[in-house]
């Protein structure tokens, strides 16, 4: 049950993807996830197509396990990063914020697997008969942007509708988040939030401790009135950017407070940037490295399984 379909489309040991998450997915942790047996993802954002393709050869240089790119279809420098994954035959891309069909003839030629994130069941049926190679479903527990369903009421939902392998994503962080999961019909799990903290995550330090730190209910919905909501974790900046909102400023107005908050939070300011994170934040209680949390997310899996099956509880 915990090899997978999609372990063996992507020539991974386990069914755990790293979530894309700009500023934060670099090079050093999607190899480290790799290594560990996982499929790190290096996260293009809105970085220029020499930027991406650095992260490309460092991740090259640090692995020799399959690994992903993150193409944000937004992005104004989406052609050129495309063009780059071209060049070096990424094997695999998952994609946010737009529709990849453009790009999937190129993508296959190469041999890339091709996973997009959606949040719905029509959305999910569209990116089938596109020819993907799978779909990442993504809940509202995820951190950055969001949609509105739960990731446990979706994934079955997706998985009915589609015959290509279901990734579930948002609210996931140990081996009972897999096992779920798995029960439900998703072929694997992408996780972001649990990899932020790890050592590897080159990610400031006061980021790390701020999701250590966060409660159950730290992590909130903001600009939800811009029509792009994206889940944070509460500080002085969140606060700021409410007020605004409930007195009525415009899209472009909370917009325009919020450019450059993500960096400005990557960078180590955790009350006046952009701390992402999502619900599960309340759960993670320390950092280990990937290979800790990869084989401590089996370890658990593998025990909640035989628990299952043989109705003992493992100590």
């Amino acid at each position: 049950m915990l090899e997978t379909e999609i372990c063996k489309i992507l020539n991974i040991k386990y069914p755990i993807i790293q979530g894309g998450m700009a500023w934060l997915a670099t090079a050093e942790l999607a190899a480290a996830v790799s290594n560990a047996g996982g499929l790190g993802i290096i996260a293009a954002g809105n970085a220029p197509s020499e930027i991406v393709e650095n992260e490309i050869i460092k991740t090259k240089s640090l692995t020799d396990k399959p690994f992903g790119v993150n193409v944000m279809l937004l992005s104004p420098y989406v052609d050129e990063v495309m063009e780059v994954i071209y060049r070096h035959k990424v094997p695999v891309v998952t994609t946010g914020a737009g529709n990849p069909g453009k790009y999937i003839k190129n993508l296959k030629e190469i041999g890339t697997k091709i996973l997009p994130v959606v949040p719905s069941v029509a959305l999910a049926k569209r990116m089938e008969k596109l020819g993907v190679d799978g779909i990442i479903v993504e809940g509202t527990e995820a951190g950055c942007h969001i949609g509105e369903l739960t990731t446990f009421t979706i994934v079955p939902q997706v998985v009915d509708a589609v015959n290509i392998p279901v990734i579930a994503a948002g609210g996931i962080a140990d081996g009972r988040g897999l096992m779920a999961a798995l029960i439900l019909g998703a072929e694997a799990v992408q996780m972001g939030t649990r990899f932020v903290c790890s050592t590897e995550c080159v990610v400031h330090n006061n980021y790390k401790d701020m999701i250590i730190k966060a409660k159950d209910r730290d992590a909130i919905v903001t600009a939800r009135s811009t029509g792009h909501p994206v889940r944070v974790l509460k500080n002085k900046f969140t606060k700021e950017l409410l007020r605004k909102e409930k007195e009525g400023a415009s899209p472009e107005e909370l917009e325009s407070f919020g450019i450059g908050r993500l960096k400005k939070a990557v960078d180590g300011d955790v009350e006046n940037g952009s701390v992402m994170a999502g619900q599960i934040a309340g759960a993670i209680t320390e950092i280990k490295n990937c290979k800790e949390i990869i084989e401590g997310i089996m370890n658990e899996a593998k025990s909640r399984l035989i628990t299952l099956k043989t109705g003992n509880r493992e100590e």
